[in-house]
């Protein structure tokens, strides 16, 4: 087995070979410019322009109100950060609901207006028509399956998804029919390990986990959550890799102190 090949560009076929190599899949959240060049620049494998922007960016409490032109915003500012990382969109809530012909237009503005490289959305066999639409006209798609945040008053709750076995059957049935639909990956959310595991076994596609166990073939994290800007959030699977909120603290409190103490600018700092 073949797992330490390098990629100088990430596409739907090297995260195929990735998954058959048994070399794992590292995959962020990016919302701007300088975040992407430096996460891409580090060699993630895929970033994620997610709805989560609508939390972390916009505040909000749920990521239902984020639109499709402040995703398209996102991802524009995106791309243009990046060289190697495959760029993944999610089509926000109301953009492609029940109505494939509008599904199809979402993706297709997205690919058109921010040159991002694939489109993700939420759902199981209810989507399955909206996701061979936009594969046929030539977009490549990433499922999501388990927890789907923009299903939230339908769920009325973050919790673990999948306990019963009823709603198992259904992700893993749901997971068949996403790849044979044509989806390239899916990103099964905050799901029992067990269960993630057997679904990864299951089909040929690559499972990204969050929440997940890890016995899927990659992993996907908010990058606000792990570089520990956002303190408020912290679930069980969230594993805290650096705590920038108070690096930033430190360093605007001290800014603060030196502009009222008058220590800056200092004559090195002027112009003659």
């Amino acid at each position: 087995m073949k797992n330490n090949k390098t990629y100088t560009k990430i596409t739907t076929h090297s995260l195929q070979e990735m998954k058959r190599d048994g070399q794992k899949i590292a995959m962020l959240t990016a919302y701007d410019y300088s975040f992407a060049k430096l996460l891409d620049k580090a060699n993630i494998d895929i970033l994620l322009v997610g709805d989560s922007a609508s939390n972390v960016m916009g505040g909000h409490e749920t990521t239902l109100p984020i639109t499709l032109d402040e995703m398209i915003y996102h991802a524009k500012s995106v791309i243009k950060g990046v060289n190697r990382s495959l760029v993944v969109v999610d089509l926000p809530f109301g953009s492609y609901q029940g109505n494939s012909k509008k599904a199809l237009d979402s993706s297709i503005r997205i690919m058109k207006e921010s040159g991002a490289h694939s489109v993700k959305l939420e759902g199981g066999s209810e989507v399955v028509d909206s996701i061979k639409r936009i594969i046929d006209s030539g977009v490549p798609v990433m499922g999501h399956l388990g927890l789907t945040p923009q299903s939230i008053y339908k769920f009325g709750t973050y919790s673990v998804r999948a306990k019963e076995t009823k709603e198992i059957e259904k992700i893993k049935k749901d997971a068949v029919e996403l790849e044979k639909a044509g989806c390239f990956a899916i990103v099964l959310e905050k799901i029992p390990a067990t269960l993630a595991k057997e679904i990864t076994k299951l089909v040929k596609i690559p499972i990204i986990g969050i929440g997940a166990g890890s016995d899927v073939d990659g992993q996907v994290l908010v990058m606000h959550d792990m570089l520990g800007l956002n303190t408020d959030f912290n679930p069980r699977f969230l594993r805290r890799y650096s705590d920038l909120a108070a690096i930033v603290n430190e360093a605007v409190t001290k800014y603060i102190s030196d502009v009222k103490t008058k220590t800056f600018p200092n004559k090195s700092e002027e112009y003659n």
